[in-house]
């Protein structure tokens, strides 16, 4: 065997390992899916074939709210260096991890994101390099890694200590043809291994699919003392690429895995978690079986019984024929209604209570979702009582910024080290500059280049309309009280165009004193339409 083929066969008996552990993980993934789509019913045996299955998406409502306040929370970076001379350099890299995520679709990605974590429990974030982004200038990314499509070192609890990590995705023959020519001969058939990503909706027939896997390796170097993460590429059981050979001292240069992980409800000894579906899969389930139970009886109760004896000397055929007038028979003593018993009054009630305990328990109840009793219609008062209601929601945004920032980090590391081609950025209020990564290293006394040190934050860029609302009105009180200057007051306020408002503003303040300018050169003295029009476009100090 050659190198080649013995580092294919042990990437591929660790990876074989992974999955083993991996069977049950894929399972439950699988369930929570199914859950959250409705299909509250699979694997129950039907006892009678006629019985109904109803079922009430309460855990969906749930999680598509819960994601609404996420979403409302959308997350931007905002990047500070920590030597205040170096203030230019952060406010461009401020810009181009901005653009970035503008160009590589990161609002999509974090759409994924927050459904990987209210669903599945745990949402894994991927950075790297994309030398084909922003015209082949290249930039940084950071994406979603479905959870199906990633196996972590089961022993360890903690991203960085995996033993490796593997990332994998399924492509038919014909694409190794076209990327791998010289390999693609030589490679297997599919592996079991591929089962976890396929739609269970979809039968392909195509026999020919193969795995590509990503195996990601992070050693200790200890001459060094740091350590290297390395990547190899293997389909079909041939070994495609080997960072080793390209890049010996580590495929980035931060020497960490490129996968940010963050859970939902940590599970203790595992890097994984659970979400929203694992804690109210069963108040689901019973609430949906006592639907069934008021269904069926309601379906029994519309389809009276009646019982006929043969000494009533009615026949039963000419009894169930509605559109006659008049049945014979001997004896009426032998007719009887056998009637449906109702339920208990309180089962009703206490179907509505399973369902509420859900939005009360997961934080989602009617507050969170702008539902309000007793004429609450002032958008400060909503605001405040989303606020109040939105604890669990905060908490989980409190975790993705969390992991956020963790990426920002990663991602800044990967634009200093790849990013040698210059590009346009354009930072706020400000005319488009060029940048690269040497503008984030500096030259000492000694004449060696080191990194700059950067602080990253994260704000809201999106907020909820409520919340919006009550914003500007505060911004709006403060202007006409006189404490803050309109120009101020329209910088503070949210909303969509501010930017366009904002240029307009200044183009017709410019007009108006170059119009005075001209009228003062022109007579002495501006026009007084001219004179009030300035000084109300004006700021007033």
């Amino acid at each position: 065997m050659t190198q080649s083929e013995i580092t294919a066969a042990a990437v591929y008996e660790l990876f074989h390992e992974f999955c083993a552990a991996y069977g049950a993980e894929w399972a439950r993934l699988n369930k929570c899916e199914r859950l959250y789509h409705g299909d509250h019913w699979h694997g129950i045996p039907e006892t009678d074939r006629g019985e109904p299955r109803p079922a009430t998406p309460i855990i969906q409502s749930t999680i598509e709210n819960m994601r609404a306040d996420l979403m409302d929370s959308y997350p931007e970076a905002i990047i500070v260096a920590d030597d205040p001379a170096y203030a230019e350099a952060a406010e461009l890299l401020s810009a181009a991890v901005k653009e970035n995520h503008t160009r590589g679709g990161y609002s999509r990605e974090y759409g994924k994101l927050t459904h990987d974590l209210l669903v599945g429990g745990y949402m894994v974030q991927e950075t790297g390099y994309d030398p084909l982004q922003n015209g082949g200038l290249g930039g940084a990314f950071i994406r979603q890694v479905d959870p199906r499509g990633i196996v972590l070192d089961p022993l360890c609890d903690d991203v960085q200590d995996c033993r490796a990590i593997f990332k994998f995705r399924p492509y038919p023959r014909a694409w190794f043809e076209q990327h791998y020519p010289g390999q693609a001969a030589a490679m297997d058939a599919d592996s079991p291994a591929l089962r976890p990503l396929r739609d269970a909706l979809l039968a392909p027939t195509d026999a020919e699919s193969i795995l590509l896997l990503e195996c990601w390796q992070r050693e200790y170097d200890a001459e060094q003392g740091r350590c290297q993460v390395h990547m190899q590429k293997l389909a079909g059981g041939v070994l495609l690429e080997d960072s080793r050979g390209l890049k010996p001292e580590g495929y980035f240069a931060h020497g960490e895995y490129p996968f940010v992980l963050t859970s939902l409800y940590p599970r203790k000894g595992s890097c994984l978690g659970y979400g929203l579906v694992d804690m109210f899969e069963r108040t689901q389930l019973y609430s949906d079986k006592l639907d069934q139970i008021v269904l069926k009886n309601a379906l029994m109760a519309s389809h009276n019984k009646l019982l006929v004896t043969g000494a009533s000397g009615f026949d039963v055929g000419d009894l169930r024929d509605w559109s006659k007038e008049v049945h014979k028979g001997e004896n009426l003593n032998g007719v009887t209604w056998f009637p449906t018993a109702p339920l208990p009054a309180y089962l009703v009630g206490y179907v509505q209570a399973m369902r509420e305990s859900i939005k009360q328990e997961s934080g989602v109840n009617d507050f969170s979702r702008g539902m309000t009793s007793g004429g609450v219609t002032a958008a400060s008062a909503i605001a405040a009582l989303q606020e109040m209601s939105s604890k669990r929601s905060r908490m989980a945004a409190r975790a993705i910024y969390d992991a956020f920032e963790m990426a920002v980090r990663q991602e800044i590391e990967v634009e200093r080290e790849f990013c040698t081609l210059e590009r346009s950025v354009l930072p706020q209020g400000g005319a488009r500059r060029a940048f690269c990564g040497k503008l984030m290293q500096r030259k000492t006394a000694l004449g060696n280049w080191v990194p700059l040190e950067f602080s990253v934050s994260v704000k809201v860029q999106r907020e909820n309309r409520f919340a919006v609302a009550a914003h500007n009105e505060l911004m709006l009180s403060l202007v006409r009280l006189g404490m803050l200057t309109p120009d101020i007051g329209m910088e503070l306020m949210l909303f969509d165009g501010k930017a366009q408002a904002q240029a307009l503003m200044q183009k017709k303040l410019a007009e108006f004193a170059a119009q005075a300018q001209s009228e003062a050169k022109g007579d002495g003295a501006p026009s007084p339409i001219a004179a009030d029009q300035a000084q109300s476009a004006a700021p007033r100090a």
